[in-house]
């Protein structure tokens, strides 16, 4: 291997990723169900959206229209084509399918939409990377079963799976059972990753937790993903199934070993735990002590076992945007992300208080390999930033090109320690609505969107300057930064 070489592998897949309910809009068009991301509101950095099950009149919730994809796709893609995408990472909903999760037969309006995308990238030669399930359950599964903590919704989950299958076959070939399926080892995680909707729960970063009804529905999630997987394999053999894992990437605080051993029992938990499950087909050993300790009874079918061992995943993807500290002791302030944790003091944090860490990526590239050696993919990574249009139209987004450009240099690092890194899918290839905070005003894409929190805008698209930049990336493949 020539370590001097800045190209990436040749055949490398570069490309920008999406979710439905964040891009689409179009929440009640043709035969669509309303799903849980229907029922949040907007919110912001400094207010948590909330949960509303019955829609409130006058109240902004931008998953309705968020930026209008649905009927823009054929634009939309066309830009990506232009930046040179040889993947497009998106999802479908599952409530355009089947709307309200339980119908006999699926929507053929819904069905139709997502060939006509497919068809669509396979016009520009993107290939397409499909998630199945990306946090918009139906929510009539959540009034009715609290989401996944029933186990009846496994097979609801599966008849989905068999249907997009079969629609898809010989156009598709990534497939993605559960995007970042670890957020159910933590509360925030409930409605967005499981459907669970717990009485009293009524504010999104702050919902009513029930650790015992949470890890039981995730390991309903790990069957149905094994179900699907071993079902896909049959459909055809062609595909590829993988894991999508939100990398909470974290260090010691300090050398206290006290701080070491808090941050290992957090890496396992957010990191291992559903990565075990979902590669090696086990439970780790380590979640036994969690689960006694926390007073967790996973309940399994005699068959559960078997099924999680034949089900495993082709390969492994993740999401890294951030990192953070452990320390045990309980008086360290958060540093404000998602995922809590204490500052680190050698890193610079975004806007909305997420630590910048490059290096981190390669650390966890290598992590990740080491312990699965499946070829892998990072399918989110981004910056979420104010981002201001100037008077002659331009929107010069440095920190968004800087941050981009430090995270590709890292997976090239990564590659050369040996790391079977096969595609690079940045979150937000155009300005869509945050998960976390609800907002438009956290622009992540290369395309900017003209839409905002107050509902105004006309949907226009605009090519920021890092549009410009990361085509040249992907045209060099990854030589010219």
């Amino acid at each position: 291997m020539n370590f001097k070489e800045k190209k990436f592998p040749e055949g490398f897949l570069w490309g920008g990723a999406t979710a439905a309910n964040q891009i689409e809009g179009g929440w009640s068009k043709d035969g669509k169900g309303v799903s849980d991301a229907d029922i949040c509101t907007g919110g912001s950095h400094t207010h948590s959206k909330r949960i509303t099950p019955v829609l409130e009149e006058g109240t902004f919730y931008p998953s309705h229209e968020a930026i209008d994809h649905y009927h823009r796709y054929q634009e939309d893609i066309a830009l990506f084509a232009e930046m040179g995408f040889k993947i497009y990472r998106f999802s479908i909903a599952w409530t355009r399918i089947f709307p309200t999760g339980e119908e006999s037969e699926p929507n053929e309006a819904g069905l139709q939409f997502y060939e006509n995308v497919i068809d669509e990238c396979l016009k520009y030669n993107i290939e397409p990377l499909i998630t199945i399930s990306h946090f918009e359950m139906p929510y009539a599964l959540t009034e009715k079963y609290n989401g996944w903590a029933d186990r009846h919704v496994i097979d609801l989950f599966v008849k989905y799976c068999e249907v997009i299958f079969n629609r898809y076959k010989g156009k598709v070939k990534y497939w993605l059972t559960f995007n970042e399926i670890n957020c159910a080892t933590m509360p925030v995680g409930n409605l967005q990753g499981t459907g669970i909707l717990n009485e009293g729960t009524t504010d999104f970063m702050n919902q009513v937790d029930n650790p015992q009804v949470r890890f039981q529905a995730l390991h309903h999630q790990f069957v149905a993903s094994a179900k699907a997987v071993k079902i896909g394999h049959e459909i055809d053999e062609n595909y590829q199934i993988g894991c999508m894992i939100a990398n909470m990437m974290s260090y010691p605080l300090t050398p206290n070993p006290a701080d070491v051993l808090e941050n290992q029992k957090g890496m396992q938990l957010s990191n291992y735990l559903c990565g075990d499950v979902q590669v090696r087909g086990t439970y780790p050993s380590f979640s036994k002590r969690y689960f006694a300790e926390n007073g967790i009874t996973i309940e399994k079918a005699p068959e559960d076992d078997e099924i999680l061992k034949a089900g495993t995943v082709d390969f492994y993807t993740f999401s890294y945007y951030t990192s953070f500290c452990k320390s045990a002791d309980p008086n360290e302030t958060t540093a404000g992300n998602v995922f809590g944790g204490a500052k680190n003091p050698h890193l610079k944090s975004n806007d909305w208080g997420w630590q910048i860490d490059p290096t981190g990526l390669r650390i966890a590239l290598n992590e990740i390999y080491d312990r699965y050696n499946i070829p892998l993919m990072v399918v989110e990574n981004g910056l979420g930033a104010y981002d201001k249009v100037e008077t002659d139209g331009t929107i010069n987004d440095s920190y968004r090109i800087d941050y981009v450009k430090q995270h590709i240099e890292a997976m090239h690092e990564a590659i050369l320690d040996g790391v079977d890194l096969i595609g690079y899918t940045p979150w937000g290839c155009i300005d869509l609505v945050s998960l976390s905070t609800g907002e438009m005003a956290k622009r992540y894409g290369f395309i900017y969107v003209d839409r905002h929190d107050d509902g105004t805008g006309d949907y226009s698209r605009k090519r920021k300057n890092s549009f410009y930049w990361y085509k040249k990336v992907i045209a060099s493949n990854g030589e010219e930064l």
